[in-house]
């Protein structure tokens, strides 16, 4: 056994060295189960934390979550383009994931972006509850949602104004991880 982990060590410090080795780490294509821990946006001085899961449950993914700290009222949900979580105010998480170059919408409609979540509602606590189905994206494969970041607005997506749906400023996000049930 040690000769063969030696050989193996030496075979791809040589392939190293010849420059012939590309490492690929590829994202099971099994993934079933997902969620994202929400947190305040740092610059927004909000109060804003969550939990939401994505189920695939045929071909369809099931989001459902609870994320409390809001203010009453209507707020732009989306799934956007980067899980990096870098930048004060949200910005590096860039914009709404949209493998398909779509026009912004609608969750319902099949013509806008795959991370058009539309608005979760928040009760007069402040806190939005939600359950429903999306089929513009997937946990595995080329749509993908997984190291993706869940963004919540301050405002109500219009669901007509090009980009973003006019939803203000970025006040929670998490990044969507791999989930263990």
């Amino acid at each position: 056994m040690k000769s063969n982990h030696r050989f193996l060590i030496l075979t791809l410090i040589i392939l190293m060295l010849l420059g012939m080795t590309t490492i690929v780490v590829a994202a099971p294509e099994d993934i079933t189960f997902a969620v994202a821990r929400i947190f305040p946006v740092p610059a927004q001085g909000s109060a804003v934390s969550g939990l939401v899961t994505f189920t695939v449950e045929g071909d369809a993914v099931r989001v459902s979550g609870s994320i409390t700290g809001l203010s009453p009222g209507k707020h732009g949900f989306h799934v956007h383009e980067f899980g990096d979580m870098s930048a004060n105010d949200g910005s590096s998480a860039g914009g709404h994931f949209n493998p398909g170059n779509k026009q912004h919408g609608s969750r319902e409609s099949m013509e806008s972006h795959a991370g058009d979540l539309g608005n979760v509602v928040a009760d007069a606590s402040g806190t939005a509850t939600f359950d429903f189905l999306v089929r513009k994206f997937s946990l595995s494969g080329n749509d993908s949602i997984i190291g993706r970041a869940l963004v919540i607005h301050r405002d109500e997506d219009d669901l007509m104004s090009q980009p973003a749906g006019n939803s203000g400023p970025r006040i929670g996000w998490g990044v969507i991880g791999v989930g263990k049930r």
